[in-house]
């Protein structure tokens, strides 16, 4: 999910369409229930790490083959475009994230009956400030002492959080707008840390700066409900499902990676299990 240089119808108008926008096109079977579905999104999205990798999206992407929107797309019987590239903020939906790389709203069309938008996190660099800036501070303190992240950074994040709602908001109209006949999901982010506790040796943060993180990680999904409320899509609660599923958790039953990951994943992001479990939410989502 992080910012550039880190983590950050099989018709032939679809073809081409791929073609123009360097986005990744599964073909479905014959037998398949009709539909174009396109996912634009960050690195929540695109899955990096998570081989094997997509052959057709812009390297710089890091988009997986095995990410939600492929899975779901599957499983739901629609041809899928994925535009998803790691460390996109709400800005590059509309203008290129990477020289060479069509900005994601190149992929959407009248044609979609499908779209889902799992963005926000990159807005302000809000993720990887609060992750590895609270990691850093949290480093010194293996006592487990306080909050010294919180007492650092106060409510900067939960202000920047509001201040990145109309963008989101904007977003969502502008799918409408170029994909009127889509249904429209925005995608929550699922749970990262433990609801109680800590792991420090595996994630350097002590008990009072895990909680005071989920409440920043509510403050981001609250928001994006509230957008997609407001501007007529659907939200995808990941959260609450996931939890129990998160980064100090042992290596089966975790969704989420840990600072020093151990599977393809990309570090503080969803493995393989945690992309399937998201295209799963997806896919009920969608039939519901």
């Amino acid at each position: 999910m992080k910012r550039k240089g880190a983590f950050c119808a099989a018709s032939g108008l679809v073809l081409a369409a791929a073609a123009v926008c360097g986005v990744t096109v599964i073909t479905v079977p014959a037998h398949a229930a009709a539909g174009l579905y396109v996912a634009l999104g960050d690195s929540y999205t695109s899955g990096p790490l998570i081989t094997p990798a997509s052959a057709t999206a812009p390297v710089e992407c890091l988009q997986s083959a095995v990410n939600y929107p492929h899975l779901a797309a599957r499983a739901l019987g629609l041809s899928l475009t994925d535009a998803s590239c790691a460390g996109a903020t709400t800005s590059d939906l509309a203008q290129s994230q990477y020289p060479g790389v069509s900005p994601q709203f190149g992929a959407l069309s009248a044609s979609d009956s499908v779209v889902t938008l799992g963005i926000g996190g990159n807005d302000n660099e809000t993720f990887i400030t609060s992750v590895i800036g609270c990691a850093a501070i949290d480093v010194t303190d293996p006592l487990n002492i306080g909050a010294p992240c919180k007492a650092a950074f106060g409510n900067y994040f939960a202000d920047n959080i509001a201040s990145d709602g109309p963008a989101v908001g904007g977003a969502v109209r502008q799918i409408h707008a170029l994909a009127p006949n889509a249904r429209i999901y925005v995608v929550g982010y699922p749970d990262i840390l433990p609801q109680s506790g800590n792991c420090w040796a595996q994630q350097p943060l002590t008990t009072g700066d895990v909680t005071y993180l989920n409440g920043i990680e509510h403050d981001l999904n609250a928001m994006l409900a509230q957008e997609a409320a407001a501007n007529g899509a659907t939200f995808v609660d990941t959260f609450d499902p996931s939890i129990g599923h998160d980064l100090c958790k042992p290596e089966s039953v975790r969704w989420i990676e840990p600072l020093i990951p151990s599977s393809s994943a990309a570090f503080d992001h969803p493995n393989a299990a945690g992309e399937a479990a998201l295209a799963s939410m997806v896919e009920a989502a969608v039939n519901g």
